[in-house]
């Protein structure tokens, strides 16, 4: 905009000013609405004032007008980045302060959760429940590397990377200790890797499988049998207390029996739980001994 509604110029003939009615003659003038007044008057009685210095725009200063609102040239200014704005693109905001379209874009940008500066287009950033970051601000709270658009997991207001998490949070294996991330199983309240839960002989996994558990190793059915288990004084065969037949044991001296094997070596009575004699080594029912 510009002066448009008064004249400026040095009076020829003889007026004297509306206002102080000092003669205006050889003098400059200002003319507005009819009216000629000295530059002073005008000043005090008839210029705008500026929006920014709040003070008056004289005749003899370059004024802008927009919607009734006026500026010395040299006030028209951003807001904030105190960039001139004569002839470049502007917005009037709040308080009729003016702003530069850079100031204004970065003003009403949403602001990144890490630095709380704006995120302007063009940036890479990460948006997650109405927050968002710049992409390089999007850290891990636990060993503060940047997560950028990979994995992580929430917790209350912070993000863990997928290391820190499971280092942090994750179960933790009962044989080697480390995280477990995916599967499992529990053993006695214990978590336990699918691949750390194993017989300790064949090495094979026990997941899902019927085992033994002799204190602290584990074995499966082949295995206890095979390796672990007491071999019947009776039949040879192991003593796998649990896997079905045999649950009840038979023990003498440093033998073993299955209560169904522990029978008079002459008539075949079983014995378990009833009175027998040993006789060279082997055992016979009360009556029998006395036949031989």
């Amino acid at each position: 905009g510009g002066p448009g509604s008064y004249t400026v110029g040095t009076m020829s003939e003889r007026f004297d000013c509306h206002y102080c009615r000092d003669p205006l003659h050889g003098k400059k003038y200002v003319q507005k609405e009819g009216r000629h007044c000295c530059v002073k008057c005008f000043e005090k009685f008839c210029a705008n004032t500026c929006m920014e210095c709040k003070k008056p725009i004289g005749a003899d200063s370059k004024e802008l007008h927009f919607k009734n609102r006026y500026w010395h040239d040299n006030c028209f200014r951003c807001f904030k980045c105190y960039t001139s704005l004569v002839n470049e693109p502007f917005m009037l905001r709040e308080n009729n302060k003016v702003w530069c379209s850079n100031c204004t874009a970065a003003e009403d940008a949403p602001r990144c959760k890490g630095c709380f500066k704006p995120i302007i287009a063009g940036d890479q950033n990460v948006e997650y429940k109405k927050m968002v970051w710049h992409k390089d601000c999007f850290t891990c709270s636990q060993c503060k590397q940047v997560i950028g658009s990979g994995s992580f997991f929430p917790k209350g207001d912070d993000f863990y990377c997928v290391s820190c998490h499971e280092h942090k949070f994750a179960k933790t294996c009962a044989k080697c200790k480390n995280p477990i991330t995916s599967g499992g199983l529990t053993y006695q309240e214990q978590p336990w890797h699918s691949e750390c839960f194993i017989c300790s002989n064949c090495k094979k996994q026990l997941g899902g499988k019927r085992f033994t558990a002799v204190e602290d190793q584990f074995y499966c059915v082949e295995c206890y049998k095979e390796c672990v288990a007491k071999k019947c004084a009776g039949c040879k065969n192991p003593i796998t207390a649990g896997f079905g037949r045999g649950t009840s044991v038979v023990n003498y001296e440093d033998e073993s029996w299955h209560d169904y094997c522990f029978k008079c070596t002459k008539c075949a009575r079983g014995l378990a739980n009833k009175r027998f004699v040993c006789h060279n080594g082997k055992i016979y029912c009360a009556e029998c001994p006395k036949r031989l």
